[in-house]
């Protein structure tokens, strides 16, 4: 299961595993795969960020490129103009943003304007990538891009004559073969080179091996032209236009490394060809599979170790449809508890993809949430700890409807209460009875309530201020949701007409939660303005030692006592 003791640091920010984090996708392109176009508006964009943080995403992965099947590779230039203003916006309200590149130039310029983690589906074989991250803090994304199996031979059907004159006729194509092999051999160097003589692969300072591009692979130089590929058969014949096909004019296969295998990837999904050999299990052997797939991350993670990247800045993703046929992901997705057993967080991206529609029935792209679910349901139950979904506010509210009864989690909370209008210690110690009747929430502490001058509107009353101590398995968007409820109840004025700081009945304020970091318009987490509030930190040493040093260690800046707005004057009784 997900709460483990894995940690995640990516930049300023640390992620625990407790419980599942949701990762939302926004793709600021014109092709993706079932969103394509949507989001592609700066401003569009922005506003369904913000909108999927406010819907509980703990993570935004901003991508400014479609790897769909039969993408078109976008220029480094054209792809940063998409997402830099979007991960700087959403950076700005403290979201935790991701950026889905390949492109070195433009996880650097992403890293500046504020992304904590670069996501780069070709698994950092990129030197230059490997160079960039370990001089940053930002967490990385492993992931591996590739086929998995190596490619079935045909073979033709065989028959045998066993009379005289075919056997003198068979050894003379022998001797014939033989001759031309032997006539070829002096042709076979090319500048001091054997044809077929392994690479040398590149080199990283430290002299640490960087593995060549899985995505790319090619196979080794044939011996003579009858053993030639067929594309590299026709390959005359593409330099004289009227001997073209249409269709191969239409759609040439790209140069780009990943264009090229997606798509391969999506020729050896659509091309069945029916053969008489019946298989006699229903999926593919695992073992070559994990090989390939647990291999490649684990030497890439170990490459930026030894590059200088810290172990907990490292997330590994096995990357789905990447390369990979529907049965080849159902393999992988059931072997998720051995990719988790690596030691680094693990993520699940199978969000609307093929394989997901081929074990569904679903064709359209866009309505496989519900598949969706369900198979991040089994990965989170075999330890996967991060799911990257299109529908956040759908897989929030199933997330968290199973986590409420899979697994028992109280976590700590602390919730600001103030009130300067009416009866105002009776007004807390009321928010105080309807806090406890939450669901999965109790009160297990308060502080004294304390008087303080009015903060930011200065004009008006001085307030009545206390901290409630709570335990709560709640998640912390559903518990602000409940404390927005005490509000109303109690008569607080949300209302565009009021005031922002103005008088209020109550006002209540999820503080901190244990392991919770949340950016957006609706809720951030630790809060943002507790390091110059008197009227928290103050009740605050009513409830643990040293506050500012807590919220210190919590990344959060806490201005000296005379710094601080709202400061206490005085003390009017216990809660």
């Amino acid at each position: 299961m997900a709460n483990d003791s894995k940690t995640w640091r990516c930049g300023k920010y640390e992620l625990s595993f407790d419980r599942p984090r949701i990762m939302g996708v926004l793709n600021v392109t014109p092709d993706s795969m079932s969103d394509g176009g949507e989001h592609f508006d700066q401003d569009a964009a922005i506003e369904y960020g913000l909108a999927m943080l406010d819907a509980g995403a703990d993570i935004i992965d901003v991508g400014g490129e479609s790897t769909r099947p039969g993408f078109t590779p976008v220029n480094p230039d054209e792809e940063a103009r998409r997402v830099l203003p979007v991960v700087r916006a959403l950076a700005k309200e403290g979201a935790i943003v991701s950026i889905d590149t390949r492109h070195v130039a433009v996880a650097k310029a992403a890293v500046r304007c504020g992304a904590s983690i670069v996501n780069d589906v070709t698994g950092f074989t990129d030197p230059k990538m490997v160079e960039f991250v370990k001089t940053s803090t930002c967490g990385v994304i492993v992931m591996h891009a590739g086929e998995v199996a190596a490619p079935a031979r045909t073979h033709a059907t065989v028959q045998l004559d066993t009379s005289a004159a075919a056997f003198v006729a068979e050894k003379a194509r022998e001797a014939a073969v033989e001759a031309a092999r032997e006539a070829e051999k002096p042709a076979r160097r090319r500048r001091g080179k054997l044809l077929g003589e392994p690479k040398v692969e590149a080199k990283l300072p430290g002299g640490v091996v960087q593995p060549s591009l899985p995505l790319g692979e090619s196979e080794p130089a044939p011996e003579s032209e009858s053993e030639k590929p067929a594309a590299e058969q026709a390959a005359p014949a593409a330099a004289a236009p009227e001997t073209v096909p249409a269709a191969a004019e239409a759609a040439p296969e790209p140069s780009d490394h990943l264009a090229a295998m997606m798509r391969r990837s999506a020729r050896r999904e659509e091309a069945y060809v029916p053969t008489s050999q019946l298989r006699r299990f229903t999926l593919p052997d695992s073992a070559p599979i994990m090989r390939r797939v647990m291999g490649f991350l684990s030497d890439q993670a170990r490459t930026l170790i030894h590059a200088g990247v810290s172990r907990d800045r490292i997330c590994i993703d096995p990357g789905s449809g990447f390369g990979k046929t529907a049965n080849e992901d159902i393999v992988i997705q059931r072997e998720t508890a051995k990719m988790a057993s690596l030691g680094y967080p693990l993520m699940c991206a199978v969000s609307r993809k093929r394989f997901v529609g081929a074990v569904s029935g679903v064709t359209q792209a866009a309505a496989r949430d519900a598949a969706t679910f369900g198979v991040c349901l089994g990965a989170i139950q075999a330890g996967a700890n991060i799911v990257r979904v299109h529908d956040v506010a759908g897989f929030a509210q199933f997330l968290n409807g199973y986590w409420a009864v899979a697994e028992p989690q109280p976590r700590r909370a602390f919730v600001a209460v103030g009130s300067n209008l009416g009866h105002r210690c009776d007004n807390i110690r009321a928010a105080r009875n309807m806090i406890a009747e939450i669901p999965l929430t109790c009160v297990s502490n308060c502080s004294r309530i304390y008087e303080s001058e009015p903060a930011y509107e200065t004009r008006q009353d001085t307030f009545a201020n206390a901290i409630i101590e709570i335990k709560t398995e709640l998640a912390p968007l559903v518990l602000l949701d409940e404390l927005m409820k005490i509000e109303a109840e109690l008569g607080r004025d949300r209302s565009k007409k009021a005031k922002a700081n103005g008088p209020r009945t109550i006002d209540l304020d999820l503080l901190w939660m244990d392991g919770e970091t949340h950016g957006g318009k609706k809720l951030r987490l630790p809060h943002p303005l507790i390091g110059e509030r008197d009227f928290v930190l103050v009740p605050l040493e009513d409830l643990m030692h040293d506050p500012a040093r807590f919220f210190r260690y919590n990344g959060v800046e806490v201005k000296e006592p005379e710094d601080r707005v709202g400061h206490i004057v005085g003390e009017l009784g216990r809660m």
